[in-house]
């Protein structure tokens, strides 16, 4: 009987085990390793005068025990081989344990630091060895956009330097290689609600937006953000520093044009700090709302007897004043004021427009050049606006009556 009993615990042991060892689940094998991503960076740089380096990074999100290769290829954009930078093709290594390598690529410099739109080319990548391409290509941006140099057509309208009975008292041929300081302020933000006119931009002195260049003053508006506004630009004025009285001026210019642009070459009475405005007068030599490229306007503004703005106003026809020079010019004498257009009269303002309001324009005034983004006059830019948009200004003379 006992033999019997122990018979049978030693079954039941052993199909106990059984059960338990077929139960038991196979261990799981382990994950298969992934391969490491690969990605690789944009890059710029400024062009300089002499040849430079731009150097892409290209990384990897984790290392790995293997040797990792791209291959690569830089192909032309705007910016062309080999007038630009040198092309080039190869392979990369990254070594077992790295995440990181980079790719050179020599630009070449322009000694003339010509301004025109950034260069772009890229760095394409193929081929992929032991990592998976995340990124297989990157642009190479040439910053060309602030060259110190910008030369234009200088086809068009032009005046002499001379004219019987007058003399020349002031000029600025802007011949030199900066703005004279002697002659010009620069004005910095964005005024009073947009300097009384909602305009959108912020003005700098940056020569990123007022340079000399090829014997022009240059005032370009752009498309960038800046001190919390979308838009830049530049307004410079002669106050405290020059201001006359009576004779004629002569302004040369090249006008910018599009939706929201607003050119202006005018003139403020230098008592201003001091009566206000409109009471110390204006006198808008020219105005152009961008959207109209073929019509200047020609308006004085003076103080009525409530002190409300009142004017007198008058347009010109001509194209388009974006695509050639044209000469802006006032004839000013006691009580009489006029504005030509290469040498067309178009408006004359005099005393008795004023009537019984002071009439300021026997005063002196200073000059102020600017080219407004946005605004009540021109409205604002919209998709079909282009940037950047420039004002060329060739010289600005001031003659005065020989005694």
């Amino acid at each position: 009987m006992l033999s019997y009993v122990l018979i049978l615990l030693l079954g039941w042991t052993l199909l106990s085990c059984s059960k338990s060892k077929t139960n038991n689940p196979s261990p799981t094998p382990p994950a298969p390793t992934t391969a490491p991503e690969l990605s690789i960076q944009n890059a710029s740089l400024v062009r300089e005068t002499k040849d430079t380096v731009m150097t892409f990074y290209i990384y990897l999100n984790k290392s790995t025990t293997s040797d990792v290769s791209v291959d690569y290829n830089v192909v032309d954009g705007t910016a062309i081989s080999p007038t630009d930078f040198e092309t080039g093709s190869g392979t990369i290594d990254i070594p077992a344990g790295g995440t990181q390598a980079k790719i050179d690529v020599a630009i070449k410099g322009n000694p003339i630091d010509l301004r025109q739109p950034n260069l772009q080319f890229t760095v394409k990548l193929s081929n992929p060895k032991s990592c998976t391409l995340v990124s297989d290509s990157a642009v190479g941006t040439i910053v060309t956009e602030n060259g110190t140099y910008l030369p234009t057509d200088t086809t068009g309208y032009s005046t002499p330097t001379s004219y019987s009975g007058y003399k020349l008292v002031w000029s600025d041929e802007f011949s030199g290689n900066q703005l004279n300081k002697n002659y010009w302020v620069t004005e910095i933000g964005n005024g009073t609600n947009g300097w009384g006119n909602n305009e959108l931009e912020y003005y700098t002195d940056s020569p990123d937006n007022v340079f000399v260049s090829a014997g022009n003053l240059i005032i370009e508006a752009r498309k960038e953000s800046y001190s919390g506004y979308d838009y830049t630009s530049a307004r410079i004025k002669t106050q405290g520093k020059y201001s006359f009285q009576y004779g004629r001026v002569d302004i040369r210019a090249k006008l910018p044009k599009g939706q929201g642009i607003w050119p202006a070459l005018w003139m403020l009475g230098s008592n201003i700090s001091s009566v206000g405005w409109p009471a110390c007068g204006e006198t808008d030599i020219m105005e152009l709302i961008g959207s109209q490229p073929s019509v200047v306007h020609g308006t004085l503004h003076w103080a009525s007897t409530a002190g409300v703005d009142t004017y007198k106003t008058a347009t010109y026809n001509s194209g388009d004043f974006s695509q050639q020079f044209h000469v802006f010019s006032i004839l000013w004498s006691q009580d009489t004021l006029k504005l030509l257009v290469d040498n067309h009269l178009y408006l004359t303002g005099t005393k008795t427009d004023v009537g019984s309001a002071n009439y300021p324009f026997n005063a002196n005034q200073f000059f102020i050049f600017n080219v407004a983004v946005g605004g009540g006059f021109p409205g604002n830019p919209d998709s079909t606006t282009v940037f950047p948009q420039r004002m060329f200004v060739d010289y600005v003379r001031v003659f005065q009556k020989t005694k």
